[in-house]
């Protein structure tokens, strides 16, 4: 007889497969077409902010002495810098019309179509936020992974 957890498995990655292979429609993605998305988007986003704020002054006040809170201290001010600049990217955003984004070959070939203005500009700078969420991300690991050795040791103990 099969063990459960085997068929369990078996069926989850059938199913992973058909949903890569035969993709239908994405509803993940939310345009902000109407000013109410983009009122509660902008709005989690000084949410998530306060709250990162709020973290990393809790974190200082304590005053853990193990490496792995400043590293978490060092995502809080890296994700406080994506959420300041996501914001301003959607702030900004908001008058820029379709047309003023040629995307010939593909979304990740899209290029500002001229006269620059400082609109466009800071819109386009605002798109490069990666730049800040990745940093962010290996941080939050690295966090993670020093706390989760320091916990083994001294369980160690």
């Amino acid at each position: 007889m099969i063990p459960f957890s085997k068929i369990n498995l078996k069926y989850c990655l059938l199913l992973l497969t058909v949903s890569l292979v035969l993709p239908n429609t994405a509803w993940a993605l939310q345009s902000h077409a109407s000013p109410e998305g983009i009122y509660v988007h902008q709005l989690a986003h000084i949410f998530f902010l306060a709250a990162l704020c709020y973290l990393f002054w809790d974190i200082r006040r304590s005053s853990f002495p193990s490496q792995g809170w400043r590293f978490l201290q060092l995502f809080c001010i890296f994700m406080a810098l994506w959420n300041i600049v996501a914001f301003t990217g959607h702030w900004v955003g908001g008058p820029i019309e379709a047309n003023d984004i040629l995307k010939d070959s593909g979304y990740f070939s899209a290029r500002i179509i001229g006269p620059l203005t400082v609109t466009k500009t800071i819109y386009y700078i605002t798109k490069l936020d990666h730049i800040f969420s990745v940093p962010a991300l290996i941080c939050l690991y690295l966090c993670l992974k020093s706390l989760y050795l320091t916990t083994c040791e001294e369980e160690r103990k």
